[in-house]
């Protein structure tokens, strides 16, 4: 046996771990949580990914079979993720597959929420945005930040929606800044 393998390079991640990457360090701005008061917290951390891998996968829905395997490969990879943080929290072998299971649900109500709130006028949207990035928040953050998350969420996806298929299925993805509620 030789020790080479434990001293190689690790693989360049696949295209899904990518795009699963830039969905997680975009949820992870700061100014989401600083700016415009989503809960710094494991659910509001939780509510960020689960916003942006609800967008992607709404994008990929409109591929039809073609985004699906990639829509696959990226839900397997958020939720290994999501098993693999859970048991560095401590959480026990028993109770890990509730919780994925549990928060896969949570993740497809909120992607209907979305795919509703973008389909219909602006006060439908931003009641999904106040229930599912905001339910938890005490203080509220205000219309404002509410508001202004709701803009950013139509941006996204129409950002994603400008993007073919083949750049996404390259683990290429482009999604705005986000912005602060005027003062």
């Amino acid at each position: 046996m030789t020790f080479s393998r434990f001293f190689r390079q690790s693989a360049a991640p696949s295209p899904a771990e990518a795009l699963y990457l830039a969905l997680v360090r975009q949820a992870r701005q700061p100014a989401f949580y600083a700016g415009l008061g989503v809960p710094d917290s494991l659910d509001g951390r939780f509510d960020m990914v689960a916003l942006h891998m609800a967008l992607l996968l709404l994008r990929l829905k409109a591929e039809g079979a073609a985004g699906e395997a990639l829509a696959q490969a990226l839900f397997d990879i958020m939720f290994a993720d999501m098993d693999r943080s859970l048991r560095e929290m401590g959480v026990g072998d028993l109770g890990v597959g509730k919780r994925v299971k549990d928060m896969a649900a949570a993740l497809y109500g909120r992607a209907a929420a979305y795919e509703t709130g973008l389909q219909g006028a602006d006060a439908m949207l931003e009641a999904a945005v106040a229930r599912n990035l905001y339910g938890t928040a005490a203080p509220s953050p205000g219309a404002a930040s509410i508001a202004t998350m709701a803009r950013y969420v139509r941006q996204a996806a129409a950002s994603l929606a400008a993007q073919p298929l083949t750049a996404l299925a390259a683990g290429r993805i482009e999604l705005p800044a986000p912005e602060l509620p005027a003062a």
